[in-house]
């Protein structure tokens, strides 16, 4: 058979080859939302930078102005605003500061519910801050009402285990359950801390004079009224979620210089103007170790 140019299809009449294969879809992760600090709170962070270093170099002034023997307040007070700085001035400049990730549920009326990672910060100087602060705190209302040695001792340890429960807290990412139960043991340790001052602390300084007495009430309360409100902010920013970082900041530095430089001038300047009664530390406080101080190890007391 002859086959003519004609009966020769053209290409455009050729049946073309497709695929079914639709091309695969790229998902391009979604990056977690970043909760941060903004302007005010870094402005807020260095003006308590600021506030604690005036105030921590005023209580070392007030303390030359005093005897030796009369300086363990002032010395104490001094401590807490100084570790304060150094904590305010690690977030200020940025150190100090870690993030916690949380997966938050965001709720729509037409299109279903959509989980969003988020990454909150987490200032983890302030919790070193209080591990050293509100012991010497502690301390100083220990003194000023005269508890024991041992029950100084179970204020400062569960002071201690408030602080680090706030912190395995602050930073738990596992269930809601998890989280919420440290702050429980949290609060159970405030609640012993309380014990100590209003029912202890209540009992030794009823044997002291009634100016004692009075301003010891006063101070202690004032404190136990902060420190309640510290838990509540913390329920509302690092446990909640409910407040901004900036929110947070503002909250946690009125507490502090309320708690701490407006607790130290009040401590420090009703302390002095009590010097008759209060306490004079003599001894190896005031003069070291001298011949008939000094410790020798195994001495016995005989010739």
């Amino acid at each position: 058979m002859i086959v003519s140019p004609e009966m020769i299809p053209s290409a455009s009449a050729l049946p073309t080859a497709s695929t079914s294969v639709a091309p695969i879809p790229t998902i391009v992760p979604t990056p977690p939302h970043i909760v941060a600090a903004g302007d005010v709170g870094n402005r807020t962070l260095w003006v308590v930078v600021v506030i604690m270093a005036i105030s921590s170099l005023a209580f070392y002034g007030m303390a030359f102005r005093v005897p030796v023997q009369k300086r363990l307040f002032h010395i104490i007070t001094a401590f807490i605003t100084t570790f304060a700085f150094l904590s305010y001035f690690a977030m200020a400049t940025g150190d100090g500061i870690s993030f916690a990730s949380y997966t938050k549920t965001e709720h729509h009326k037409k299109v279903p519910s959509i989980d969003i990672d988020v990454k909150r910060e987490i200032y983890w100087a302030r919790y070193v801050d209080w591990s050293i602060t509100t012991p010497l705190l502690l301390l100083d209302l220990s003194l000023l009402a005269g508890l024991s040695g041992a029950n100084i001792l179970v204020a400062i340890v569960a002071d201690v285990i408030m602080v680090l429960t706030g912190l395995f807290a602050a930073f738990g990412q596992g269930k809601d359950s998890q989280k919420w139960g440290w702050y429980a043991w949290g609060c159970i340790a405030y609640l012993v801390i309380v014990y100590q001052l209003a029912i202890g602390g209540r009992e030794t300084v009823a044997r002291k004079d009634s100016k004692t007495k009075a301003f010891y009430a006063s101070i202690a309360g004032f404190t136990l009224i902060l420190w309640t409100i510290y838990p509540i902010i913390w329920g509302l920013s690092e446990g909640g979620h409910i407040i901004n970082v900036d929110s947070e900041i503002i909250a946690y530095a009125v507490l502090d210089i309320l708690a701490k430089p407006v607790f130290g001038f009040w401590l420090l300047f009703t302390h002095d103007s009590m010097a008759s009664t209060s306490p004079s530390l003599e001894g190896f406080w005031a003069h070291g170790f001298g011949e008939q101080g000094t410790l020798r190890v195994g001495d016995d007391g005989e010739a």
